[in-house]
């Protein structure tokens, strides 16, 4: 029993016509009379989904949860919610975070549920469930589901996301066969779990590992280790000691604690998907973050993992050698140390035990990191009055100040249409940009911003480019390339007005982008522009056109924003 009410007894220790309601239908299930005794009602919020393919052995690990809540006393409810997988999921799960996050906060506070525990994996399902959940303000504790095993090709290792760009140059230069593909393809996908590289499903881990939102060591653990089993098993029963504690998710979520993301996120050279995410998680919670936080508190953090893109090695290297704790414990003097997580300690209280890095390939020590500043960057300019981000662990040195000439592509379609024909004109030193890739202009900002370069270039040896887009990048991918461009195009942003043949200069280390034109020729050009029609006249699409903030407040809706709390005033009968 709880020293405290639970929300839970609302439902099921009423003594009138809607107790009877609520319990009896539960009873269908063949749940016993002591099941209602006023032990803590635990959800289990499943993103499940066989269209998910990173999150389709979850079953399996609900199956754990449910274990350990019944050990510690606790009564485990598993329910679903809209399942986001990046892989398959049209025209970009990026459209449907914020939809998955209602469904989460929805589900979670018009149940009887006293706390809940997050079963996550790709991309979004960490992000949208977490939003969810702060909104409302339970107990909370993230299970992530784990990366893949190492793939392997041929004798080489490679890694899900970043080899597909990879295997498509090869494709495009004759260096590899569509049977060879085929082949590699099994080889990159050979286990359960997501993306196994640094890619956003593994920073998505790493993120809420050093938020305080899992139990140590949970991030790396590939979804194929039994470990990883006993991980969601311990997680069940400690979310039961968190209810009884009242070990709420604000009291984790705090300014310290995304601070210390920040930091975490640039020395294992974190997705920059993960500005986007956090921002809007710390929205829900009610915390002020802000674009130009992730370059002041990152930028200068050292990189201290070395996996693809930014590296060599993988996640189950990363395991191997140790894991986040060894990151954390690296990081110590950076952090704030007075951040509780869903222990109820903070990470160096958990790490009080002797943290080892059994592999300095994979995991550096701070003396002597394998980049010395290696945080995201916030670059602003005329072509970004909001700024934009770069990644640039992931990008070409000899690029990272540059001046070259505009090739224009005003839509995907044309981006497609003319990225390979013979008469494109454009060279190495060109700067590519994209436009109408945003949240409002696609809409729901697809991760095309590290565009494929045209075939005739790479056919000459030609690796990396600057590219400049209001979208996204795959947390996998690499280059150099500026993302996140704010205000997008879509709603006038002065990306919309970049012609053909107009000179754009990038410094990265003054963090400037600018567009070579007078004022006087933009003032121009914007009073001929016309905004591009709407993508959706109805349905969900259309609200989310109509309500999502920019990338650089995160692309949340204007109205989620904040929290509602777990009361429920009114009963249903």
């Amino acid at each position: 029993m709880s020293e405290h009410k639970l929300r839970s007894h609302d439902w099921f220790g009423r003594k009138d016509k809607d107790g009877i309601i609520y319990r009896s239908w539960m009873k269908n299930q063949g749940m016993p009379n002591d099941m209602f005794d006023g032990r803590p009602v635990i959800g289990i919020c499943n993103t499940f989904s066989e269209l998910t393919p990173c999150n389709a052995h979850f079953r399996d690990h609900a199956e754990m949860v449910k274990r350990g809540v019944l050990e510690a006393g606790g009564f485990p409810v598993e329910f679903p919610i809209m399942s986001l997988g990046e892989t398959l999921l049209k025209p970009t799960a990026m459209l449907f975070r914020n939809l998955a996050s209602m469904d989460a906060e929805e589900s979670i506070r018009g149940n009887p549920i006293d706390g809940v525990v997050l079963l996550t994996g790709c991309d979004k399902t960490t992000p949208s469930t977490v939003m969810g959940a702060a909104s409302v303000g339970l107990p909370t504790i993230v299970v992530p589901g784990g990366p893949m095993l190492n793939g392997h090709y041929k004798g080489q290792q490679i890694g899900s996301g970043t080899h597909v760009w990879k295997f498509d140059e090869d494709m495009k230069t004759g260096k590899m066969t569509q049977e060879d593909c085929e082949f590699a393809e099994s080889c990159m996908s050979r286990s359960i779990g997501h993306c196994m590289t640094m890619g956003t499903a593994s920073t998505m881990a790493c993120m809420v590992e050093s938020l305080g939102l899992t139990l140590p060591g949970a991030a790396a653990i590939p979804a194929a280790d039994s470990r990883k089993k006993q991980m969601a098993q311990l997680s069940g029963r400690r979310i039961v000691e968190m209810v009884r504690e009242n070990l709420t998710i604000d009291k984790i979520l705090t300014r310290e604690a995304f601070e210390n993301a920040i930091k975490v996120n640039a020395a294992v050279g974190g997705s920059s998907n993960f500005i986007i995410h956090l921002i809007a998680i710390a929205g829900r919670i009610g915390v002020p973050l802000q674009l130009e936080d992730f370059d002041t508190l990152g930028s200068k953090i050292p990189l201290l993992l070395n996996l693809m893109p930014s590296g060599k090695y993988l996640m189950e290297d990363f395991f191997y050698a140790g894991g986040l704790p060894v990151i954390l414990h690296e990081l110590r003097e950076h952090l704030h140390k007075q951040v509780v997580t869903v222990t109820g300690k903070n990470h160096h209280d958990n790490l009080q035990k002797e943290v080892k890095c059994y592999n300095e390939e994979v995991i550096a020590p701070l003396s002597k990191p394998f980049m010395p500043e290696a945080g995201c960057i916030v670059i602003k300019g005329n072509l970004a009055l909001h700024g934009a981000v770069m990644k640039p662990s992931a990008a070409t040195p000899a690029l990272m100040k540059h001046q070259g000439r505009a090739v224009v592509f005003e839509s995907i379609e044309d981006y497609h249409a003319r990225i390979d024909t013979p008469d494109l004109d454009i060279d190495a030193s060109c700067v590519m940009v994209l436009k109408y890739v945003g949240p409002v202009g696609y809409p729901g900002m697809p991760e095309v911003g590290n565009m494929a370069l045209p075939k005739k270039l790479l056919q000459q040896g030609v690796t990396d480019m600057v590219r400049i887009s209001d979208g996204r990048m795959s947390g996998t991918a690499y280059g150099t390339v500026v993302l996140h461009v704010a205000p997008e195009s879509a709603i006038g942003g002065n990306l919309a007005l970049v012609e053909n043949g107009d000179m754009i200069e990038l410094d990265v280390a003054q963090r400037r982008l600018h567009l070579d034109v007078p004022e006087e020729e933009l003032a121009r050009r914007r009073a001929a522009w016309t905004p591009p029609k709407p993508a959706a006249s109805r349905g969900y699409v259309s609200l989310y056109i109509k309500h999502v903030l920019g990338a650089d407040k995160g692309a949340d809706l204007d109205f989620l924003q904040g929290n509602s709390g777990s009361a429920v005033t009114r009963d249903s009968h």
